[in-house]
């Protein structure tokens, strides 16, 4: 038999649980938007003197100005840091909220993952074009790539522990799954990006470029 005690501290096992979801998101977001605004200065530098050098060009591989001056870096029309400033802004908003202990309704977090999952399709794209199209890496870009994955995966696995993906909104097998692993997920997309990018510069890397 359940005592009111123990019903009391079931309930609010959710809460403990998932307090670490609101610092990490501002974290991403932070970072995120950190990010996008040196991009943006470093935009609004090159385009008011074509000669101007950013201080993230490092070397031949990790250089912005060899990426910030391409057309992938305006996809829509207009700097695609842009994005990042109004998206990142968002995300950063909505932790602010949820630290403050502010409930936020489930169609938000449901949202909020929906875009995640566009900033990580367009950050898989991104790295494509900057490893095989380019040929370049923009550091500063790569932040907000850091952004991105821990937005979506700390999302996602939020959503899925809270049963927000089902219409009983109790989390099932996998929702449980997905919130246990969601640092391994977060890792292997981390390893994935790095083993691609040192195989695309093997022989640069290891000072045979």
């Amino acid at each position: 038999m359940t005592t009111p005690d123990q019903s009391i501290e079931a309930g609010l096992k959710p809460h403990v649980r998932y307090s670490s979801t609101p610092w990490l998101l501002l974290f991403g977001g932070v970072i995120g938007l950190i990010a996008a605004f040196e991009l943006t200065v470093d935009k609004i530098q090159i385009l008011s003197d074509p000669n101007y050098i950013p201080s993230c060009n490092i070397n031949p591989v990790l250089s912005c100005g060899s990426v910030i001056v391409t057309e992938q870096a305006s996809v829509f029309g207009f700097p695609n840091p842009l994005i990042g400033l109004t998206s990142y802004s968002v995300v950063i908003t909505l932790a602010v909220l949820l630290v403050s202990r502010v409930t936020i309704p489930k169609w938000v977090w449901l949202g909020l993952n929906l875009g995640a999952l566009g900033g990580m399709a367009f950050i898989v794209w991104l790295a494509f074009q900057s490893l095989y199209v380019i040929g370049a890496l923009c550091p500063w870009c790569m932040v907000a790539w850091v952004g991105t994955i821990f937005i979506f995966w700390i999302t996602t696995a939020e959503n899925a522990a809270q049963g927000r993906f089902t219409r009983s909104g109790s989390p099932g097998v996998v929702s449980e799954v997905v919130y246990s692993l969601r640092w391994i997920f977060i890792s292997l997309t981390f390893v994935l990006i790095i083993t691609l990018i040192f195989i695309r510069w093997m022989d640069f890397w290891l000072g045979n470029g």
